[in-house]
């Protein structure tokens, strides 16, 4: 072999054994993509990780393995994923909760804004507010000319201080300054029997767990709070019918830890397009109250900013606080 031609296999073995860790650095590692959720197995936020767990290794090229952190409204999951290793490796399944629960704790570990990378946001979760059937109200329009009619009178019930339940029933006495007390429960299983006997007549719960009731005849579903129609509850009208603009429905989304490098985020949004993009994750997602609500990185940092400048606003306005 001559020189010249020695050389030039040298230069091109170097060239490659740099390209090599360059290449990598564009992609994911090649261990199990983790998918944190701060939330119970079996639970909402759980079921849609898991649906998307199944469907992203065929996109994505690589496992997704669910792995649950419960504890704290999330935000043991959160900080793991904080502090995880910015390379595509670890993922949380983030809800608009942890906007305002992060608001709510100075103690919180991480801040939502700026200690992650938005990845691709998923689905929105709609909301239902619900009554006893003796409740004189049956629509948007006839609950607030009933609590404004009866100031103090009447009481409604959340899964809890400062989840998304409870921020948006505030966002409507806000909008339109009826007074009613607030009683909060730890989660719609001890909520709905309540409603049942009269016990609390009004309450928000997910609409996957109030449509279940209602079509029962056991409670009055009176309304959603998201404006989206959700497949199986057409009859049931938003509240934007009585207030116009009025949206709030938890939002889930992927996110990765903040110097999590642009091109392995545009990878892990890729596959979740594309799975998002499938007729048949819909069809999985209604019977779990979820409507696919995709967004792609720029746009999700966009709105989770502005959803955590207006719950911190309301959570001024209201007074509101964990202590």
């Amino acid at each position: 072999m001559s020189m010249p031609s020695l050389r030039r296999r040298t230069l091109l073995g170097a060239a490659s054994a740099l390209a090599a860790p360059f290449a990598f650095a564009q992609g994911l590692p090649s261990h199990p993509v983790r998918l944190m959720v701060g939330y119970a197995a079996g639970g909402g936020v759980d079921a849609m990780a898991r649906m998307l767990s199944v469907r992203l290794p065929t996109p994505l090229g690589q496992q997704v393995i669910v792995e649950n952190r419960a504890g704290a409204s999330g935000m043991i999951a959160a900080d793991n994923v904080a502090r995880a290793a910015p390379d595509g490796s670890t993922l949380l399944m983030g809800e608009s909760g942890m906007l305002i629960t992060a608001q709510l704790q100075p103690r919180a570990g991480f801040d939502p804004l700026k200690s992650f990378a938005p990845v691709s946001g998923t689905f929105i979760a709609p909301l239902m507010i619900i009554a006893n059937n003796d409740l004189p109200a049956r629509d948007p329009r006839e609950l607030i000319a009933l609590l404004k009619a009866n100031p103090g009178k009447y009481a409604y019930a959340t899964s809890g201080v400062g989840t998304v339940h409870h921020l948006g029933f505030e966002m409507l006495k806000a909008r339109t300054g009826i007074y009613i007390v607030h009683i909060p429960y730890r989660g719609a299983s001890q909520i709905i029997p309540d409603v049942i006997s009269g016990q609390v007549p009004i309450a928000v719960v997910s609409a996957a767990a109030g449509l279940a009731q209602a079509r029962g005849g056991k409670v009055r579903a009176i309304a959603l709070m998201n404006t989206a129609r959700l497949p199986g509850a057409e009859n049931v009208q938003p509240m934007a019918n009585a207030l116009p603009g009025f949206d709030v429905a938890p939002r889930l989304m992927l996110l990765a830890p903040a110097g999590t490098p642009p091109a392995v985020i545009d990878k892990l949004d890729e596959a979740v397009r594309t799975v998002m993009a499938s007729p048949e994750l819909a069809q999985a997602a209604a019977p779990q109250g979820a409507i696919l609500a995709y967004l792609p990185p720029a746009q999700l940092a966009t709105t989770l900013a502005a959803e955590t400048a207006e719950w911190g606003r309301l959570i001024k306005a209201q007074k509101i606080g964990l202590g």
